[in-house]
């Protein structure tokens, strides 16, 4: 690549910038690059996939809004949720008759199938129990991530779909996210060369991280089914396997602790609930009323279980959040056992290795990736929607030649991945060839394999050597 020279390695010393254009049809993902998409394969059925959404939460309801935006390409044609109150709002959005409408899978897989497919959102320690009779009832899968809690798990699941044949795509949102899928592409253009080292990080809000982790449903193993590590950042771990495709992982290591979401960390004068008993509620970043009520911010989590709607009036969700809600109490009180922030070490079979740096409580929430080569490296933040490649000046050692790829990407969730990955698995599903950005069962494992037994290394401060998986 002819790299401009820069100025001042200290300053801006960009000489050159690339725009890839990510507004258009791109978020098909069809065909093998990033930057060259096509979607002729995805024409090859001309009726839209037919889908049941299996788990009426946030994410499942995320993905399964591409049949309102592309109806000719996805149809919702079923509900299946314990909860009547999310079975009618979701069969009311996707316009689904009630005898379509299932209060278990069990009770779907019992008549004959009614879909192609099924967007999986149900709760971590249910994604393999679910989604194994769903495989054997003749329905593929895309499966919210991780895949399962525990290694034996995911390979039971890998095992029995591989025994039928069907197909199960992994809900790792960020190899669509466009700033990730072009970074995967230069790589595999060999840009920068062989990889020597791969450094990402997460850093997860404050807010985030009270709500989720220390008050919410993520916030202990035994809750959810996960650690922080899994429950958080697979994500990572599977873009670090992505970047290193076809170098098999074979030891990791970890640590980390929950430092400060515990009892003896809370200040001076704070409560058990923040209405409640708390002194210092109104000086508190995590006040419950300043996040939930007056900001209104994670409406979907917060009211969710709760006696009232996120559409009540504030003294009844006041009311609640000093009684019943548990995302009213301290966050130095609730009943969280998983860390706030933790470090993985990982080493390949080729003798490259890689850090993860997973960290809750931060201002600003993003995440990194720092890719370094034997011909340059690769540098950026997801949310500022740019990377910038650098390579060695031989006219000048003491500035490094520069070039800033620029995506022109609208900020939403998972760095606009979402909606990238639900068209992914429709064109998958008619037969188009998959985008670089695939996440098949058998290659999101690994990325699993990893976040199990860096936990496992964590706690008995060791390092752990990864099987190889058989074909």
């Amino acid at each position: 690549m002819n790299l401009s020279r820069g100025t001042d390695s200290r300053s801006e010393s960009v000489a050159k910038t690339t725009v890839i254009d990510h507004q258009t049809k791109d978020h098909a993902a069809n065909g093998k690059r990033v930057d060259d998409m096509e979607t002729g394969s995805h024409q090859q059925k001309k009726l839209p996939v037919t889908a049941v959404i299996v788990g009426c939460g946030h994410r499942s309801l995320i993905y399964a809004s591409y049949a309102l935006q592309q109806p000719d390409e996805l149809k919702i044609v079923g509900i299946v949720d314990p909860l009547e109150e999310r079975r009618k709002a979701a069969a009311a959005k996707f316009s689904v008759s009630e005898d379509q409408c299932y209060a278990s899978v069990d009770d779907l897989v019992k008549g004959p199938r009614i879909a192609d497919a099924v967007i999986n959102g149900t709760m971590d320690a249910l994604h393999v129990e679910t989604t194994i009779p769903l495989l054997r009832a003749g329905y593929d899968v895309l499966l919210e991530k991780p895949i399962g809690i525990s290694e034996e798990e995911v390979l039971s699941l890998y095992e029995e779909a591989k025994r039928l044949g069907r197909k199960v795509m992994i809900c790792h949102v960020l190899r669509y996210a466009p700033f990730y899928a072009a970074v995967r592409q230069k790589v595999a253009d060999g840009v920068i060369g062989d990889l020597l080292q791969v450094l990402t990080t997460e850093n997860v809000s404050y807010h985030h991280m009270a709500t989720a982790f220390v008050r919410g449903k993520w916030r202990s193993k035994e809750q959810c089914g996960s650690h922080f590590l899994m429950a958080k950042s697979c994500h990572d771990l599977d873009l670090i396997t992505w970047m290193k495709t076809g170098v098999r992982p074979v030891k990791v290591s970890s640590f980390g602790y929950r430092s400060y979401f515990r009892e003896d960390q809370a200040p001076a004068g704070s409560g058990k609930r923040c209405l409640v008993d708390c002194e210092i509620e109104r000086e508190c970043p995590y006040s419950a009323k300043r996040l939930y009520v007056e900001q209104q911010m994670w409406g979907d989590y917060i009211w969710e279980y709760s006696r009232v709607s996120r559409d009540a009036d504030d003294e009844a969700k006041l009311e609640d959040l000093r009684t019943e809600n548990p995302y009213g109490r301290c966050v130095w009180r609730c009943d969280n056992d998983v860390t706030d922030h933790q470090n993985v070490i990982i080493e390949f079979e080729d003798e490259s290795t890689a850090t993860h740096v997973l960290t809750g409580g931060t201002a600003k929430p993003c995440r990194s990736i720092h890719l370094i080569g034997t011909k340059g490296e690769i540098e950026g933040v997801m949310e500022d929607g740019y990377f910038v490649i650098r390579k060695p000046n031989l006219d000048n050692a003491r500035e490094p030649l520069e070039e800033r790829i620029e995506l022109n990407v609208s900020n939403d969730m998972h760095g606009g991945g979402d909606l990238r990955l639900a068209a992914d698995f429709v064109n998958m599903l008619k037969g188009g060839e998959p985008s670089i950005s695939a996440t098949s069962l058998e290659s999101s494992i690994y990325g699993h394999l990893i976040g199990f037994h860096a936990d496992q290394a964590r706690l008995e401060n060791s390092v752990y050597e990864l099987q190889q998986l058989e074909d």
